[in-house]
Formats: C-alpha cells, structure tokens, sequence
C-alpha cells in the first residue's frame, strides 16, 4: 500500500516561489491501476514525481507498506527506485548504441534479473531482439521501454504520459501489452495522462485541480485499450 498524507512540493525561491502541491493525500492499495488525470499545471505530474521518489516534497509523509520514504537519503532512495520502482515516460530514453536486448538487460541488472529475455518476448519484439532503436518504430522503442521497466520487476509502475508521442494505433497496442502485462505480473499502475478516454481503463481516477486532488471516482466497469476512444 502507497500513502501520502498532507504532501506539499513548491519550486522557486521568493517571489518567483511556485506552490505546485497543496496539501495532498491519498492512499493506493496493492494491484491498484490508478490514473492521475488533470490540466496542464494541475500538478499531476509532480505528484508521481514526488510519490515515485523521483524528487522529495516539502512537507507530508509518502509511506510505502507503513515506511516512510520522505526521511530517506539521496542514495536510499535510488536504492529504493532500483529496487522497487519502474518508470514509463512519453520519451523512449533508449540508449542508442545498444541493441534491444542490452536495454532491455540494463533494467533487469538493476534487479539481478537473468530472465530479462521472456519480457522482451512479452511485448513482442522477440524477432527484433538485436535491432537498434533506429531500426525499429515509434510504437516499438515504446514497447522497448515498457519491457525494459518491466524487466526490473518492479512493485510499482509509473507511467508518465506514455502515449503523447504516439499514434493512436501504437497508443493503444502500447497500453495495451502495459494492462496484459499488469494482469500476469500483478504490479500497480499509476499512470499520468491528459487523455480522458485513457482514464476508462483504470480501477480509480484522480481528478487534480490547482495543487489539489478535487474528486476521486471508481469506474465501475474497466475498458481495455481496444474498447476506448481516443
């Protein structure tokens, strides 16, 4: 379980200061998939920042099963991101001088994972195993970013807009592999993304506004990337 109580996080000094979380709470349950859906400036991505361990808030307490990593030293907590944490992010940032397969490795050697190989079969490019990433499309270096999270086996998974680059046909193969994915390996989304449509495929949306959660709603019947409109 993630639980952030009262989290505030502002950037700038003086009068040029920026309050960009004000005061947030929220608790996520195991196997959650939870978008985070908001206006540009609502704070949606600061909030996965800070609740990810990318970057520290001012104040509040972020807890993962009852410990707190908001006291945690710049090396503990890239110690817990190694350990815990994968990332999805619109850009691919695939290294461009190694193969698919060595990407995709260099996430699994952060979890000591030798089976890194079935992730890359997961997703499809089993085939394209050795290409480069200029060998390869938009919608496949994505899903070599997806597999390369993966291969951490990580508890928590963070997406942040991981379509914006993307058509829609990639989009939704992307989002697609990502859910088939989450029901086998049993990890939790959260995912920020200004698509509404996306937000159908989740468990909970997390409606930001101005700093602040201002509505949280349960869907109670969850479409798959297929099933959405875009």
């Amino acid at each position: 379980m993630i639980t952030l109580e009262n989290v505030t996080k502002a950037y700038g000094s003086g009068e040029s200061r920026t309050q960009v979380l004000k005061g947030t709470s929220l608790s996520l349950e195991d196997h959650d998939f939870v978008v985070i859906l908001g206006a540009s400036g609502s704070g949606k991505s600061t909030l996965l920042h800070v609740m990810s361990g990318l970057e520290k808030p001012d104040t509040g307490t972020i807890c993962y099963d009852g410990k707190d990593i908001t006291g945690f030293s710049d090396d503990q907590l890239t110690q817990f991101r190694k350990e815990h944490i994968g990332f999805i992010f619109q850009q691919y940032y695939l290294l461009p001088n190694m193969t698919v397969d060595k990407n995709v490795k260099m996430g699994a050697d952060l979890a000591g994972n030798a089976d890194y190989a079935e992730m890359i079969e997961a997703v499809g490019l089993k085939e394209k195993r050795y290409k480069y990433p200029n060998q390869l499309s938009g919608g496949e270096q994505q899903r070599v970013s997806i597999a390369r999270a993966l291969a951490k086996k990580p508890d928590v998974l963070f997406l942040d807009e991981p379509t914006g680059a993307l058509d829609e046909e990639t989009g939704r193969s992307a989002l697609d592999y990502i859910c088939r994915l989450y029901e086998k390996y049993g990890y939790t989304i959260v995912m920020v993304t200004h698509n509404q449509n996306i937000a159908e495929m989740a468990h909970r949306v997390v409606i930001m506004n101005s700093g602040r959660i201002s509505d949280i709603r349960m869907n109670e019947t969850v479409k798959t990337a297929y099933e959405i409109g875009w």
